[in-house]
């Protein structure tokens, strides 16, 4: 006898499923990719980064190793991650991040001087892929995500033929580790309180949202108070100083603004001109206060790594990334395309949405991206630069993206596209036929990405439903 509700529930998640799909093929979601988000400014991330690439590609140039110079540009992209976190807990993330990148670049390699065939390699990369993503998800680190370890396995698994190559690749990705952690490092020294400003400056920007955004804005705002909070409670004790206290006061009068319900017009006015001195490097603004300054500490609690590593929804968004990555470079390998593991890259970088609305749209987005910076990095290639004018653009392209990843991941995905394929060729270059490899497969990535995101999708998943847009 066959249960009827399960064969419902089955029916109603098929329908799902079916609605999904339809929606990523929908004019909605098409349109959405063109939308041009609020996003806090990310100049000095952008510099951060190209500086620390810039670095390793000088260094690389004058040294006459340019073959393993984009390794080293590789390494250093561990400054793009993490953005917002407070110094003492960047110092030791960062430094994770740099280790994942610098693994995974030895592991391609080995699997280079192996001489492992294409299948075994997108076995394991699939499977690095899946490891990667769950890392990332239970360490809560912020920024690109794992396509920037496993697109460093894919160039070193086609770079290494022997053992010595293996090394020289690891090494010089090591080295771009260090200068990517030096670099995101060095405003500690200068501007300690930089990470607690921008916390505050996103608490008043979102307490100011509740105005016009009502009752429903209130819960998110009062979450970044308490993460504000947080990165202030995080300041090291030496350098706790007027201006931090000054800081906690601010919140203060930010979460009083909250519970009132008739806060005024020149307090919210307030709020606006202290969000955008905030966001500068200054350490003379004055607060308003309704407190006494300095309020007490805040206690943060040690992250409970061990209970998120028993997370069962995490394990099941790694796997699934894992098992998109395998299904895009498999097929990537039975239709001959000559780069199967850059596939696995479309599907992490589409699964990686918070919710299916928004993998479609990151998926959308970076097969539109792609396919704009093949043709830039096609024009480019066709040039016939020189080392020192390709690395002028790979800095301008990292600058680029770091500028636009919050507002419209389609133009940050042109600039990666351009800087990835860049890198590819600098030192030993190639044909402009590198850039249509690219874009065939990132096809095949987000199109495998988008249906088995649509296939798991979770029932309470309506974000991409017209009534929830």
């Amino acid at each position: 006898m066959h249960d009827a509700p399960a064969i419902a529930r089955d029916r109603n998640r098929l329908q799902h499923s079916r609605r999904a799909l339809a929606h990523s093929v929908s004019p909605a979601a098409w349109r959405r990719t063109l939308e041009f988000r609020r996003a806090d400014p990310t100049v000095a991330i952008a510099v951060r980064v190209g500086r620390a690439g810039a670095i390793v590609l000088v260094v690389g140039g004058l040294l006459g190793r340019t073959e393993i110079a984009g390794f080293a540009a590789l390494g250093s992209l561990a400054a793009a991650f993490l953005r917002y976190e407070p110094y003492p807990r960047l110092a030791r993330k960062l430094a994770g991040v740099a280790a994942l990148i610098v693994a995974y670049t030895a592991l391609g390699a080995a699997l280079g001087v192996a001489a492992a065939p294409i299948w075994s390699q997108v076995v394991l990369v699939s499977a690095g892929a899946g490891i990667a993503y769950w890392l990332v998800l239970v360490f809560g680190i912020t920024g690109p995500g794992p396509v920037v370890m496993i697109f460093a396995a894919a160039g070193a698994a086609g770079f290494a033929g022997t053992w010595a190559d293996a090394a020289s690749v690891t090494v010089a990705s090591a080295l771009g580790g260090l200068v990517g952690w030096l670099v995101a490092m060095a405003p500690a020294l200068s501007h300690p309180h930089s990470p607690s400003r921008v916390a505050v400056a996103r608490a008043l920007a979102a307490v100011s949202a509740t105005e016009q955004q009502g009752a429903e804005s209130v819960p998110a705002a009062q979450a970044a108070i308490d993460r504000a909070r947080e990165t202030i409670a995080l300041t090291p004790k030496r350098r706790v100083d007027e201006h931090v206290h000054e800081l906690a006061a601010l919140l203060d009068v930010a979460e009083d603004t909250l519970t009132d319900q008739e806060p005024g017009r020149s307090r919210r006015d307030d709020f606006a001109r202290l969000e955008a001195e905030l966001r500068k490097v200054r350490s003379d603004l004055r607060t308003p206060r309704t407190k006494t300054p300095g309020s007490p500490p805040v206690t943060v609690p040690a992250p409970d790594h061990l209970r998120a590593a028993k997370d069962k929804a995490l394990w099941f968004s790694a796997s699934r990334v894992g098992l998109a990555s395998l299904i895009a470079g498999t097929f990537a390998v039975a239709v001959g395309l000559d780069h199967p593991l850059w596939a696995t890259l479309g599907a992490i970088a589409t699964l990686q949405g918070v919710n299916y609305g928004h993998a479609v749209q990151r998926a959308i987005q970076r097969l539109l991206g792609n396919a704009a910076g093949a043709l830039l990095a096609a024009a480019l290639i066709s040039a016939d630069l020189r080392y020192w004018p390709i690395v002028a653009v790979i800095v301008v392209c990292q600058m680029g993206a770091e500028l636009t990843v919050t507002r419209n991941y389609a133009v940050a995905s042109t600039f990666v596209t351009a800087m990835a394929l860049l890198l590819t060729t600098i030192g030993h270059p190639g044909g402009t036929d590198i850039a249509a490899a690219r874009v065939g497969d990132t096809l095949v990535g987000v199109v495998v990405g988008v249906i088995l995101a649509a296939l798991t999708i979770r029932p309470d998943d309506r974000h991409h439903l017209p009534s929830a847009a």
